[in-house]
């Protein structure tokens, strides 16, 4: 008995060092999403890394390029380049900057077209060459024979490129390409030949556009491995100049050191055209064998193995600055100094395992890979707006200094503030919360209008999408106690700064009050937004923009009522019922209303798009969206059953996709139900709402089956700077935030066996079901810490408290659990 006994003893210590052997970081796959509507990349960059260096496969004209969001598209079969920045899953998008391409032989100018081969500089590639890892990526240029790899540190992008010798190897950059392209978006830019202290050429320059973000400058500086052999700058302006100035030295592209203009491009040629002066690898026999890719994965430092001619190598850094090519130079001085991409490469690794190991997760492989790539998506915004020493640009388009944080941009606030956020809240230590907080702050104080980031980027405001959305960040924020500053918690770890909560409430009240922004005059003095005032199709969003208002006021008066403000608490309590009064009792749906008080006629509750009163959406989605009070919604429609039937009826209608066909960012329909697009994502929990939780599992088990896969088009929808990644690994852990800044979140049912996680706060919470089948997919009971939980929520204090949330599951529902009026979250209207 004591042999068998230690012999299980050996091989449950085998499977646990199997388990720890195995990462989350293994599971990633970089390429869910890059298919279909997911507007993912697969490149390089570090968690929240200013750097996002990845491949673009098309860059289309504005009005087609939708598709090409982030600038690679997994079903195209040739890459332009690599660019520096991208957003990963947005709905809308701009970037792609400093687009590099290496070049064996012949330069052309141009990118050419797609089905000539030969036609430009753009290269055809296979996905069997392709190979991704977060903070790597590689592939090799069928056209050119180079082999391609790419990691980065947060300000810089370094790029490997194995050159076939006896061929004139180049680098192409041009500051024409850029994401949603149009004729003249770029403002102005400039490149610059320069030398180094120790003879080096460094190219340096500037970009400035006029895209999403407008007046949007960025400046950078590349260094070289191998001393550049010569260059050639142009100017291929596509619009008519009138007036170029005096002209300046240099009478041809290869003379010329400086140059400023709206087309330019750079070449610089590297090693010269003879195979003297490669470097060696290996070679059998007489004829030349093509590189092999798939050997190049496993080599260090410039020695390799592959079979085949000698090659040239060059590594390449591309560091970036808002600032200044000075500060760029002095980016890439405190990241990257020297050449080592290997080091390099592994320490994004590891950077990424660190930032992974935060969640573990037990469950089947595409489960695991699935959830895996949702929290390697999730860290990837808000990214880095600063530059080392701490200078930013502002709203303002000024130069500031961040005293103290990290100063965040890229917030798609109408989308994280869901989900994305709290996750931040959970997972991450306060000082990401808190640098995001202060961010924030900084941009309402710099901002020329004084209100909160709608929706910004580089510093720079957008104005994109509706409601003020920064508002309910702060708040729970504030409700959570992130504000309060403190120590690191564990070694290595920066001190959280906290954030001045007062002065936080008062910058939402001025972005609640600012009435020039989204018809907020209109929605102060009559509790709503008409449809009919203004100019025709300004209020087309009108029901969605007074819903939203609405919420975020709820979320202000919470945030008032903690600081002990009651004045302000109970104004936006008042404004927080403004759902009411687009809400038409009389068919149970919100719907456009005009000035006079009538709700405007016909009404089509499926009707989307121009002149439906609602954002990328319609009633069926909106009707539901007061998270502040969903038991008013229950007594306006006449009880528990009345809205689980309306829900029933929106997941279960026959919908024919052709109905949203000429509406953007609709996808992903069950039904009426669209997951692709935030306003839905918390409708699966009303059901808990309602008395009837084993709905809400039913409903999250359709919804995460048919709308998540390990595989290219495996996000139906944007994933919307990590939104509906942070939507599935809440949904898969148990639970969702339904609303930011209750400080509760609304039970569902996991998706895994076990999910380990590692909790901002230094804690560690186990999530666990054991019992968890296809067949066993009913919660039975639910204890936390060995005590039962019979309500369909835990707060936020429970989960970070740490412990064991332990689900019990069946193959039969429990109408018994968690069903009573008391268990229900929380809401303005009590049941």
């Amino acid at each position: 008995m004591r042999l068998l006994c230690t012999l299980a003893c050996i091989l449950l210590a085998a499977t646990s060092l199997r388990a720890q052997q195995h990462t989350t970081y293994d599971d990633v796959d970089p390429f869910i999403g890059t298919g279909a509507e997911g507007h993912t990349f697969p490149g390089a960059s570090l968690p929240f890394g200013m750097v996002q260096l990845s491949p673009d496969t098309q860059i289309r004209p504005f009005k087609q390029s939708y598709k090409w969001a982030a600038g690679y598209r997994y079903e195209d079969t040739t890459i332009l380049g690599f660019s520096h920045t991208h957003f990963s899953g947005a709905g809308h998008s701009d970037l792609g900057d400093v687009l590099v391409q290496p070049i064996s032989g012949d330069v052309h100018l141009d990118p050419g077209e797609i089905d000539k081969p030969g036609s430009g500089y753009r290269s055809r590639f296979s996905h069997k060459t392709e190979t991704a890892h977060p903070g790597y990526y590689a592939v090799t240029l069928d056209d050119y024979n180079i082999r391609a790899e790419l990691t980065a540190t947060t300000r810089v992008g370094v790029h490997r490129y194995t050159f076939p010798a006896g061929k004139p190897a180049h680098l192409l950059i041009d500051l024409r390409s850029s994401i949603y392209n149009y004729p003249g978006k770029v403002l102005w830019s400039s490149l610059r030949i320069r030398k180094d202290a120790d003879g080096s050429t460094i190219l340096t320059g500037m970009r400035e556009t006029r895209g999403w973000a407008p007046a949007r400058q960025l400046f950078f500086a590349m260094k070289f491995s191998a001393p550049v052999t010569a260059t050639h700058l142009y100017d291929r302006e596509d619009q008519p100049v009138l007036y170029r100035g005096f002209k300046t030295p240099g009478d041809t592209p290869e003379d010329t050191q400086a140059i400023e203009g709206r087309g330019l491009i750079g070449v610089l040629d590297f090693f010269g055209n003879s195979s003297t002066q490669a470097s060696p690898i290996r070679q059998t026999g007489t004829t030349p064998i093509r590189i092999k890719f798939d050997e190049y994965r496993a080599v260090k430092s410039t020695t390799y193995t592959s079979i085949g001619h000698p090659v040239n190598q060059l590594i390449v850094k591309v560091v970036l600055s808002p600032v200044s090519e000075a500060n760029a130079l002095a980016n890439m001085q405190a990241e990257a100094p020297g050449f080592d991409f290997d080091a390099i490469q592994k320490q994004a690794e590891q950077r990424w395992q660190q930032a992974l190991s935060v969640a573990h997760f037990d469950a089947d492989e595409p489960t695991r890979k699935t959830l895996a790539t949702a929290l390697y998506h999730a860290l990837l915004a808000p990214s880095i707006a600063m530059d080392s020493n701490g200078d930013y640009r502002g709203p303002d388009h000024a130069m500031h200094h961040a005293d103290g944080f990290n100063f965040v941009s890229s917030l798609s606030l109408w989308d994280t503030y869901r989900a994305e956020q709290p996750l931040m809240t959970l997972l991450e230590p306060p000082r990401v919360t808190a640098d995001l907080a202060r961010s924030m702050l900084a941009s309402q104080q710099q901002s020329p209008f004084g209100i909160l980031p709608v929706w910004q980027f580089a510093g720079i405001e957008t104005w994109c999408m509706i409601g003020y959305h920064a508002v309910p960040i702060l708040a729970d924020a504030i409700m959570k106690g992130l504000d309060k500053p403190g120590p690191g918690l564990a070694k290595g770890d920066t001190a959280n700064p906290g954030f001045n909560a007062n002065a936080a409430l008062d910058a939402m009240v001025k972005s609640a009050d600012y009435r020039p922004y989204g018809h907020l005059a209109e929605y102060i003095d009559t509790g709503y937004i008409p449809i009919d005032t203004g100019t025709p199709g300004s209020h087309d969003e009108s029901v969605s923009q007074t819903i939203e208002y609405a919420f975020d006021d709820w979320t202000i008066a919470q945030a008032a009522h903690k600081l002990g403000r009651e004045d302000i608490a109970e104004r936006f309590t008042r404004r927080a019922n403004n759902w009411r009064n687009v809400f038409n009792t009389k068919d149970g749906f919100s719907e456009p209303r005009l000035a006079d008080g009538s709700y405007r006629k016909p009404f089509d509750p499926a009707k989307a798009g121009a002149g439906s009163g609602f954002t990328e959406g319609n009633a069926w989605q909106y009707s539901w969206y007061q998270p502040q009070d969903e038991q008013g919604l229950i007594h306006l429609l006449g009880g528990d059953a009345k809205l689980i039937a309306k829900l029933d009826e929106m997941f279960d209608q026959h919908v024919d996709p052709k109905q949203y066909a000429d509406v953007e960012d609709i996808s992903g329909l069950i039904g009426q139900y669209i997951h692709g697009n935030e306003p839905s994502h918390h409708l699966a929990y009303l059901y808990s709402y309602a008395g009837e939780p084993w709905r809400t599992s039913e409903r999250l088990q359709q919804i995460i089956t048919s709308q998540y896969k390990p595989t290219p088009d495996g996000l139906v929808g944007n994933d919307d700077l990590g939104q509906m990644s942070a939507w599935l690994l809440f949904s898969a852990m148990g639970f969702y935030p339904v609303a930011p800044a209750s400080n509760q979140y609304v039970l569902g049912r996991p998706f895994a066996r076990e999910i380990d996680l590692d909790l901002g706060n230094g804690k560690q919470l186990r999530i666990t079901a054991p019992g968890l089948t296809d067949s066993n997919k009913y919660v039975q009971s639910v204890t936390l810490n060995g005590k039962p939980i019979d309500r369909v929520y835990v707060t936020h204090d429970e989960i970070m408290r740490g412990g064991e949330l332990h689900f019990t599951m069946g193959p039969q529902i429990n109408r018994t659990w968690a069903t009573g009026i008391a268990a229900r979250p929380v809401s303005i209207t009590r049941p």
